[in-house]
């Protein structure tokens, strides 16, 4: 079995894709590790700006290009099962093999601020993460009816939830 591993470096990007890369070269990127869509290409428009979508066999990674010319954010879904053995990494920790709730624990005990403001969906303002327990299909429930794992994190620049720390 090989292994493909994905490590989150917020706020500078995840392996192979730094935040600020041009479009093209995402593109391209991405194709290297399987198929690419590509919606509203060169789009900066609030809510219709370009993304670029990975399709592995095993998951899948949205990345953000929000002025429609640079990765401005990426977003990387749970893998599956598959040939691989591919594993998503952030300091260290496994997001998408430590419980929800265990993930949110070793957060807060290395002193990053979490927040939960919506059903299913935490920010770690500062930071620039997100992770959401939302699943489009049947998966584990954790004791709180929720899904035992995240089931997608998303990488954005120094500031992306900073907005947050001043709320609430």
């Amino acid at each position: 079995m090989t292994r493909m591993e994905i490590d989150l470096d917020p706020p500078n990007g995840i392996t192979g894709f730094p935040l600020g890369m041009p479009a093209e070269n995402v593109k391209t990127a991405a194709a290297a590790l399987g198929r690419v869509q590509v919606r509203n290409e060169g789009s900066g428009r609030q809510f219709g700006y370009m993304k670029v979508t990975l399709l592995h066999e095993q998951f899948e990674i949205v990345f953000h290009l929000e002025d429609g010319k640079t990765l401005t954010a990426a977003e990387v879904w749970i893998p599956r099962p598959g040939p691989q053995d591919v594993t998503v990494r952030f300091r260290g920790i496994d997001v998408f093999r430590t419980p929800a709730l265990a993930l949110l624990d070793r957060l807060t005990a290395e002193g990053l601020t979490t927040r939960h403001d919506e059903p299913s969906y935490w920010t770690v303002p500062g930071l620039s993460l997100g992770l959401t327990r939302t699943a489009g299909h049947e998966v584990p429930l954790d004791t709180d009816g929720e899904p035992l794992y995240f089931q997608a994190v998303l990488v954005g620049p120094a500031d992306y939830y900073d907005d947050l720390l001043t709320s609430g």
